[in-house]
């Protein structure tokens, strides 16, 4: 039996909390679950993970922005990718294509990478 169960949360820096703020509530449409007025740090629900953007420097931890992609299930990344350059995202090249999944990338208004995602195949593990 492992210790670890899952991943409550994942924390997103930023330094300007009410642009973020739009981002990935009006942007990107995640639902806001958590906002104190006055605090710096606001939670938004993906479907099964939490992301937790927090101004890091008003919390005592030091600033720097994500460069590994954080993957966003989608149902289509190519619609999704469509949608998103229609509200002014812009998109680091072309579709990326593995042989079982589809990949978008694309930077938050900090910098912190993330990816649209969709698996069409199903995934093969080793045990």
């Amino acid at each position: 039996m492992s210790l670890i169960t899952g991943v409550d949360f994942a924390t997103i820096p930023t330094r300007d909390l009410d642009r973020s703020m739009a981002f990935y509530g009006e942007t990107l449409g995640l639902h806001c679950s958590v906002r104190f007025e006055g605090r710096p740090f606001a939670e938004y629900e993906t479907g099964n993970l939490t992301l937790g953007i927090i101004e890091a420097e008003k919390m005592g931890i030091p600033y720097a922005i994500n460069p590994n992609p954080l993957a966003l299930h989608v149902a289509d990344v190519q619609a999704a990718r469509g949608e998103l350059e229609g509200k002014g995202v812009t998109f680091d090249g072309e579709i990326f294509d593995t042989g079982v999944c589809h990949m978008a990338f694309l930077a938050d208004p900090d910098g912190n990478r993330l990816m649209l995602h969709h698996r069409y195949a199903p995934r093969v593990t080793q045990d």
